[in-house]
């Protein structure tokens, strides 16, 4: 594979690595990395179901990921456990951003590019079903896809957002206590895994990349709270996309500080490549450039459009979610429900995650595209109740046995 790669690439890598790059382009000829992630809000470490797994698939424990498992020549994605939200198929370089991250239960956590949905998995499952994970993806068929992997893995305090970083921005200013963003790249990391991504690789993507990670950033900076964390991920090597984009990042916002870097190397870790820095604002102020004011009325603005998929925890909303608690009572007696809104979206009824002092209401998702707004409890249909199965991945007791079964 080695000589297929481009030769203006192995030019870069050369002098990006001097006298490591030989053994960096040899890696491309050893066989890639694989791996999965048990899910917490489902099974435990220690418990008998992931000894199990372990034993059946010959999980080997990925060094910089708890959760995280190397297997090999298995094929745990068509495993009913899989279908189950068991663990999460993800490469294991990738875990290492949400770990360093390192989200914590009661927080607001904002994945910003979270399709297909891996690193959002993963926050949640740190997480622990308390506080709210605000999942963005800008394309609409990968929202509906991350929307499916979050209800598969039992997430339960998660909206899902369709939306542009700028349209985000403006509604949530100075709101979240971590933001994720693993920002689109160039892949190099991923050549290994697939040898037709260095087909569209050249120089000038590398430099348009860089470009659209720095729109997305300008953003990201303007939503953490003062004294949030942000961590920024990709699965490239080069410098432009990695490295001088925080250094252009913090020399643009003095209020941020460099807690700290990583990389992942093929030819010295057991996964494809990634790079991770996180940042931290200072406690008194946030990062934006622009007054709090200002963005929400810039939000207010946008929320006088038409809205698409338009929810409103109203009477039919509220009589809906007392149907379904009844229903609860007796099917689901390990069912928690939240303390949220309910909402209404056609027949769709949802519950709003809440957090103290953060909780989301109706209002400000309006004119946004939500593919799911918190958990879907189920359809009202002709004044009763169809439960819907993102309940029956909730974690609750009954639903967590039957999942061990």
């Amino acid at each position: 594979m080695t000589t297929s790669l481009p030769s203006t690439y192995i030019e870069q890598m050369r002098t990006l690595l001097g006298q490591d790059a030989e053994r960096f382009l040899l890696s491309y000829d050893e066989p890639r990395t694989q791996g999965l992630r048990i899910n917490p809000l489902k099974t435990e470490i220690g418990s008998v179901l992931t000894a199990e797994l372990r034993k059946m698939f010959d999980l080997e424990p990925v060094p910089w990921c708890s959760t995280g498992f190397y297997y090999g020549d298995h094929r745990p994605g068509r495993h009913p456990y899989h279908a189950a939200g068991l663990y999460y198929m993800q490469e294991p370089s990738a875990m290492s951003a949400v770990e360093m991250l390192d989200p914590q239960p009661g927080e607001v956590v904002l994945d910003l590019a979270a399709a297909p949905g891996g690193k959002s998995s993963h926050i949640a499952g740190k997480m622990q079903g308390q506080g709210l994970l605000i999942a963005n993806e800008i394309h609409p068929a990968r929202a509906k896809i991350l929307a499916e992997n979050i209800e598969r893995m039992g997430v339960s305090n998660a909206v899902v957002t369709n939306a542009t970083p700028d349209e985000l921005a403006a509604r949530f200013p100075s709101f979240f206590d971590r933001i994720m963003l693993d920002a689109p790249c160039s892949g190099e990391g991923m050549f290994r895994k697939d040898p037709n991504a260095f087909q569209e690789w050249s120089e000038d993507h590398v430099v348009m990349c860089a470009a659209r990670q720095w729109d997305i950033l300008e953003q990201a900076v303007k939503m953490l709270k003062p004294g949030g964390t942000l961590a920024y991920s990709t699965c490239t090597f080069n410098r432009q996309e990695n490295e001088l984009t925080i250094e252009r990042l913090l020399a643009a916002f003095p209020a941020f500080t460099l807690v700290g870097t990583e990389r992942i190397w093929p030819h010295d870790h057991r996964g494809e490549g990634h790079f991770v820095a996180v940042l931290r604002a200072a406690a008194g102020e946030g990062g934006a450039r622009e007054p709090q004011a200002a963005g929400a009325a810039h939000g207010r603005r946008k929320a006088e459009r038409a809205p698409r998929g338009k929810g409103q925890p109203a009477a039919p909303a509220a009589a809906g979610m007392a149907q379904f608690l009844a229903w609860a009572r007796e099917e689901l007696p390990g069912f928690a429900p939240g303390q949220g809104d309910a909402l209404l979206f056609g027949e769709a009824l949802y519950g709003l995650p809440q957090v103290g002092g953060s909780s989301l209401s109706a209002a400000q998702l309006s004119g946004l595209r939500i593919p799911r707004a918190g958990l879907h409890h189920g359809t009202i249909r002709k004044n009763r109740i169809e439960p819907a199965s993102a309940c029956a991945g909730a974690r609750c007791e009954p639903c967590v046995g039957a999942a061990r079964l």
